[in-house]
């Protein structure tokens, strides 16, 4: 479903991605692992066409994606969650998550958007009751779940996570990746970059583990788990 081949990425004079192969297949829930400042979100950027590769290439379902712009990206089939959630909190809840569909739909809002809200009340049945409320007054756990419902209105094939648990309290992180193992169930590919090693290990079925925009290992889940070497150099104490 998604290649890329030697992904470089450059903020000015530094190259925060370096040569980077990562492939994910269609059902698959792929997690991006390593150290802050390792190219976790640079790598979710370049993908989302936020931030464009200096080399290298980015192919989705079999068709190259280096020249789209974000929208088309995202009307092609990819979502995304984004560091920070970014919502709009001067906003109600529902308003953030029409905002969504906005790429796909344009400003067509009608029975397509009023289903593809139903899905994601139906997912997040708190935010049903919260949809009039500003997203500013939300508490972590809930602003999440508005951001998670936005990526979802785009009716994405395959959805980028970046750093979902951050800031989360433990009990509320372990809901949210919940959530996202019942995602890929219903037959959403993931791709979750997340400082949470431990957890996104237990949930992914394979890893790649990067460090100064490098991929140092990759493999099952359960195998660079049990390596005792990038959990001591690369894992931290998420894993111990």
């Amino acid at each position: 479903m998604l290649v890329i081949q030697n992904l470089n990425v450059r903020y000015g004079h530094i190259q925060a991605l370096k040569g980077i192969d990562i492939a994910v297949r269609a059902g698959e829930f792929v997690a991006i692992l390593g150290p802050n400042g390792a190219g976790k979100s640079t790598l979710m950027k370049a993908i989302i066409g936020v931030m464009r590769q200096s080399a290298g290439l980015i192919a989705f379902e079999n068709e190259t994606i280096d020249d789209l712009d974000t929208a088309q990206r995202i009307r092609r089939g990819i979502g995304i969650i984004p560091e920070g959630r970014q919502l709009f909190f001067d906003m109600s809840v529902r308003e953030n998550l029409i905002l969504g569909a906005y790429a796909r739909l344009g400003m067509r809002f009608g029975p397509d958007c009023d289903t593809a809200l139903e899905q994601v009340f139906s997912v997040f049945p708190r935010l049903r009751e919260r949809q009039h409320q500003m997203a500013g007054s939300l508490s972590g756990g809930e602003a999440q779940m508005v951001a998670i419902g936005r990526a979802l209105m785009s009716k994405p094939r395959l959805l980028l996570c970046d750093e979902p648990s951050l800031g989360l309290a433990p009990l509320i992180v372990k809901e949210v990746l919940a959530t996202l193992v019942r995602l890929r169930e219903s037959g959403i590919t993931i791709l979750l970059a997340d400082q949470n090693a431990y957890s996104a290990l237990r949930i992914a079925d394979r890893a790649y583990v990067l460090d100064t925009g490098q991929v140092v290992a990759a493999g099952a889940s359960a195998t660079l788990e049990n390596d005792q070497r990038l959990r001591t150099a690369y894992l931290g104490s998420g894993v111990a």
